[in-house]
């Protein structure tokens, strides 16, 4: 009944710290007027009305002084109580001696001894001290049975939200339409420390380290929600660092707009508490959220049907989820792994329901089968995202990459011009600048035949309408098979994560990222260009490492090792920068530009597609890797056993 009581007052409404201080004022008058009346009993002397007045008047002014500097009425914080009754203790002693100081000094204590002054501060002091911690005991009772009352009632951890903004309150609404976070209020930095109701939400400004954890300690809170990158990335070094340090977990909830136009409303509140997750390393790698032109993508796709080859990759994936909500005629999903196939194409049946798709089990290899899938669904636009990536995994086997990178890219490339599609947009990598790999040099290689191609069908010596585009991008964080994955599994079994060299540097960018620019990248072709994207800084991934490592409540080299393997085969410790001034030409969006590159026949292009694909197929390695540095010069293995057949 009475927990049921104290719940239905809602106590932590009222609780604020000037409410607190002036509790506190009125435990110090009570204290000093029962000290007082104490000793007026015990000693047979009767005070006056002007000296009892004198004497609440002076213990309520020093209290008002000397409290407030304490921050007294600040600390009721339930997982510090000793320190609050030690800070009682040492206000209400300065409290005393200030007092009685005074009343000496300036002879208004005339008439009474000074022992009887003394026994009069000490009863008073002990009067003061026992009530001030009566009260903040009860108040902390109150605020902890209504918190843990609160959470019983909805089994769910409590949260904060940073920052004062719509996405915030709306996340706070459908919060009490589900069960998954009691949403505490917002929290906000800002100069004063001070609580405060915005509407029917509670608002908590902080200022700095202990403002902040008076006010999560004072709340119970076990987790702060994040809405935009901007707020995480800005809290990063700050409020984030703090929280990790204090096991305070970090959620991130991209913006509620970027959920799909069509969902109903009960889709729209299941996606939106599907989307709060605990903050990755990607969310504070990304860089400011890159602004492209929805308007014209959509009216690119609109009604078209567009194929994906590597849809059920990293990029390919992410590029159907994206492609889903331009309202396409129908979407194809072209790949040759099985399961991962399944799994997005159970994901669009839930989340576009209304889509219009057909996922296709099928190999880029295969001329034939290419054949049948562009006959069949007749697409308009490809965008072709098959490819092996894996640099030490390819250098290991050879043959297998230039099939798919290279023999791959040219069928599709061939079946976009036998059936008139109108662009084909394929995905390259910055290792194909100046390749140091397998890998690179057959995405190189990959470039080259579908260039050559649109710069035959520009000059008029091949007929077709086919326009190429080709985009060029770095790492992808958190791609299937990548070092932040890898490293994730590794905290998880405790440990070690390795690096292969404490110096070696990336280039980084999320797969959302790369997809949008890439679709914006295909808006702007006037065709046969080659996409670089800016980058941004690079990262050394040493640090990566530890600072993953931190985001899972670890300490780097103490709860979790990292140790270095030495470099793998081709790989290298910096990648190129793409986009400088002097390998690219501008373009209107400020992260794309267009790179300068050598052109090459197309006839040579074929004939030299035709000798690796003959060379892969009877496994002549040597042959091989010969002839891919003869036609790319600027192929120079390194950390290979390739580096013997560089001129």
């Amino acid at each position: 009944m009475i927990y049921q009581l104290i719940e239905k007052t809602n106590i932590d409404r009222f609780v604020t710290s000037q409410l607190v201080l002036i509790a506190d004022m009125l435990m110090v008058a009570l204290a000093s007027l029962c000290s007082i009346t104490f000793i007026s009993v015990l000693t047979f002397n009767q005070y006056s009305l002007a000296y009892t007045s004198l004497w609440i008047g002076g213990s309520l002014f020093f209290s008002l002084v000397i409290f407030p500097l304490l921050k007294i009425h600040h600390n009721i914080s339930r997982l510090s109580s000793l320190h609050m009754v030690g800070t009682i203790v040492k206000g209400v002693a300065l409290k005393q001696l200030c007092l009685g100081l005074a009343l000496v000094t300036i002879h208004l204590h005339a008439g009474f001894s000074f022992p009887h002054l003394f026994a009069l501060l000490i009863v008073d002091g002990l009067a003061c001290t026992m009530m001030l911690v009566l009260e903040k005991l009860i108040v902390i009772v109150g605020l902890d049975v209504n918190r843990k009352r609160v959470q019983r009632r909805r089994a769910t951890p409590t949260a904060m939200v940073y920052g004062l903004t719509a996405d915030g309150l709306a996340f706070d609404y459908l919060q009490q339409l589900s069960a998954s976070y009691y949403v505490a209020g917002f929290l906000v930095r800002g100069n004063r420390k001070n609580t405060y109701r915005h509407g029917q939400v509670r608002v908590m400004e902080f200022c700095d380290d202990d403002s902040l954890g008076q006010v999560l300690d004072y709340y119970g809170v076990d987790a702060v929600m994040f809405m935009n990158r901007a707020d995480l990335l800005a809290e990063e070094e700050r409020l984030v660092r703090y929280l990790n340090n204090h096991k305070v977990k970090v959620l991130y909830n991209p913006p509620i707009e970027e959920l799909p136009a069509n969902t109903t409303m009960g889709t729209y509140k299941a996606r939106a508490m599907q989307q709060v997750r605990e903050i990755r390393i990607e969310d504070l790698l990304g860089r400011e959220e890159i602004e492209i032109s929805v308007d014209a993508i959509k009216r690119e796709f609109q009604d078209k049907v567009v194929m994906v080859t590597g849809a059920a990759g990293s990029i390919g994936s992410q590029l159907c989820r994206q492609l889903a909500t331009y309202g396409l005629r129908q979407l194809i999903l072209f790949d040759v792994a099985e399961t991962p196939m399944h799994n997005i194409r159970l994901e669009l049946e839930e989340t576009f329901p209304d889509l219009n798709f057909r996922p296709i089990v099928g190999d880029v290899r295969s001329s034939k089968r290419l054949d049948y899938v562009f006959r069949t669904f007749r697409p308009q636009v490809v965008f072709h995202a098959a490819a092996y990536k894996h640099v030490p995994l390819m250098e290991e086997n050879p043959c297998e990459a230039v099939l798919d990178n290279v023999v791959g890219s040219r069928n599709v490339a061939n079946k976009c011009l036998e059936y008139e599609v109108e662009k084909m947009v394929m995905i390259s990598t910055d290792k194909a600048v100046n390749p140091t790999n397998i890998m690179g040099c057959t995405k190189r290689l990959a470039e080259i035949y579908v260039q050559s191609l649109g710069l035959a069908i520009e000059q008029g010596r091949v007929k077709g309408k086919t326009r190429f585009v080709t985009t060029r991008f770095g790492n992808v964080l958190g791609s299937n098979g990548s070092v932040i994955p890898r490293f994730r599994e590794q905290i998880a079994k405790g440990g070690p994560v390795t690096v292969t060299h404490p110096d070696i540097v990336r280039f980084f960018m999320t797969i959302p990222e790369a997809c949008r620019l890439v679709l914006e990248a295909a808006t702007m072709t006037t065709g046969n260009q080659i996409f670089v994207f800016d980058m941004g800084k690079c990262v050394k991934i040493a640090d990566m490492a530890r600072r993953m490592i931190e985001l899972a409540g670890f300490v780097p080299d103490k709860d979790i090792k990292i140790e270095y393997t030495g470099l793998r085969p081709g790989e290298k410790l910096y990648e190129e920068v793409l986009a400088t001034t002097e390998n690219t030409m501008p373009t209107e969006h400020r992260s794309i530009r267009i790179a300068k590159v050598r052109q090459y026949d197309y006839a040579d292009a074929v004939k030299a597609v035709e000798q690796l694909e003959q060379l892969s197929k009877n496994i002549e390695i040597e042959s091989m890797v010969c002839l891919m540095k003869d036609i790319v010069p600027e192929f120079k293995s390194k950390n290979s056993e390739f580096e013997k057949y560089d001129k």
